[in-house]
């Protein structure tokens, strides 16, 4: 693609499908990332391409999550290493929470890939690579993981669609935190708490959630958490996508 004026109009959208793009070219996107990317593209056009009120209030909660975790773990896939590595890493280094790498199409190569980015950007610890334990019922290869990672985690972050792996670890009694543009997918509607925002905002806007909420002492984010209703959520943002529809005809 050539150069990509700033004065287009979906000039942020083209530079973006351009990252994750290049990334498939240099092993760390799969192929079928791209396919993914637009399918969050679509849903992200229905709620105006910005962060809805309720996705700020899940960010909210799901920073206060992570800053009362004992073992929070934040999962980095391809599409994730395209598009928010340096800012996965300035959100795990201020929780702090661990990085772990984790492939639905994993090969030993893609694995390397992304650590190497993320050791290049700053990361320090990254867990994946050793893969020592498997999440129970989950047969394939996203159930790999580390067991000082993944595994023992109490808090995961699950960037972008991830339904199977999202109800198995909610199975092992863990708190899953997923960023999906969809509200009616299966990781949507099976996660603990559900950030219906396009992850190149959300996890920027975690991080700004956590700076304002480190300064409350534990309790206050313990109420937090327990008081959120993450199927009221997903209920307004479809009222919502529903009205904007019905207004713009």
């Amino acid at each position: 693609m050539g150069k990509i004026p700033e004065s287009h109009p979906r000039y942020f959208s083209l530079k973006t499908r351009e990252r994750i793009s290049k990334a498939m070219e240099n092993g760390i996107t799969h192929k079928t990332g791209l396919i993914a990317h637009g399918r969050g593209e679509a849903f992200d056009y229905l709620i105006g391409e910005k962060t809805l009120v309720y996705a700020d209030d899940a960010e909210r909660v799901a920073a206060a999550s992570l800053l009362i975790a004992k073992n929070p773990v934040l999962s980095i896939n391809g599409n994730v290493a395209a598009l928010n590595l340096k800012e996965c890493i300035s959100l795990s280094e201020f929780i702090p929470t661990k990085l772990e790498v984790n492939l639905f199409h994993r090969t030993k190569e893609r694995i390397e890939k992304i650590i190497n980015e993320l050791k290049k950007n700053g990361a320090k610890e990254i867990y994946g690579k050793k893969a020592d334990a498997n999440i129970p019922n989950l047969n394939h290869d996203r159930g790999r993981c580390d067991i000082d990672g993944i595994y023992s985690a109490d808090v995961v972050l699950v960037p972008l669609e991830d339904g199977d792996r999202c109800q198995a670890l909610r199975n092992m009694g863990k708190t899953v935190i997923a960023i999906d543009l969809n509200p009616l997918s299966r990781t949507a509607r099976t996660a603990n708490i559900t950030i219906v925002d396009n992850v190149i905002r959300a996890i920027p806007n975690i991080e700004k959630w956590a700076r304002k909420l480190k300064k409350l002492d534990e309790i206050n984010l313990e109420e937090m958490v327990e008081s959120w209703n993450n199927i009221d959520m997903l209920q307004n943002t479809l009222s919502f996508v529903s009205k904007r529809l019905n207004s713009m005809f």
